[in-house]
């Protein structure tokens, strides 16, 4: 089975606060043209998206160059609604992350600094939330310092608790891109 965790991309897609707005208008059409397409106007982190380290990091690495294999994997939910504030180590499990990608189910809350170092120490290949942001500069700069990137704006994490899948978030290759957005989907084992 496969869940879709991405969100609608249109001119009603939530933004985060300062983004530039989506525009999609029609450039041609079947009855004019012979046939459709859109012009498409957005930055590069809207909707679900992932963050490359060139997001924060002065000459970090852009969503073009890093290797695919950090776009898909063994991943897993870490619910974490029920606390308040920023998510704290005490609320995450102490193991089990190395190569992993940890999704968290936040409700709107945002990482630690102190579970980004822990997430770097541990050895996660990606980290995802279903946030507008995984957390404050702190936060991305420890995770895309390290080669980590960060998707954000996941959708139906909830589905996905206590259930083994794979991830996959592949972005465009936008040459110098800071990152981009994904059709982040997890495909369910039997």
């Amino acid at each position: 089975m496969i869940v879709d965790l991405s969100l609608p991309l249109g001119e009603d897609t939530p933004l985060y606060p300062g983004d530039p707005e989506v525009r999609i208008k029609p450039w041609a059409l079947i009855e004019r043209d012979g046939y459709y397409m859109n012009i498409l106007k957005m930055g590069e982190h809207t909707g679900t998206h992932v963050d490359a380290p060139a997001h924060f990091i002065l000459g970090g690495k852009t969503v073009d160059e890093l290797p695919l294999e950090k776009f898909i994997g063994e991943a897993f939910v870490l619910d974490v609604r029920n606390g308040e504030g920023m998510v704290k180590l005490e609320e995450i499990p102490d193991s089990g992350y190395y190569g992993k990608i940890v999704l968290f189910l936040t409700g709107g809350r945002e990482l630690s600094p102190e579970v980004a170092l822990f997430l770097v120490s541990e050895g996660v290949k990606a980290v995802g939330t279903d946030g507008m942001s995984i957390g404050d500069e702190t936060v991305h700069t420890i995770l895309l310092s390290a080669d980590v990137p960060i998707f954000e704006n996941l959708i139906n994490l909830d589905v996905l608790t206590g259930k083994k899948f794979t991830f996959i978030g592949f972005p465009l290759k936008i040459e110098g891109g800071s990152g981009s957005p994904v059709r982040a989907v997890a495909i369910l084992e039997d």
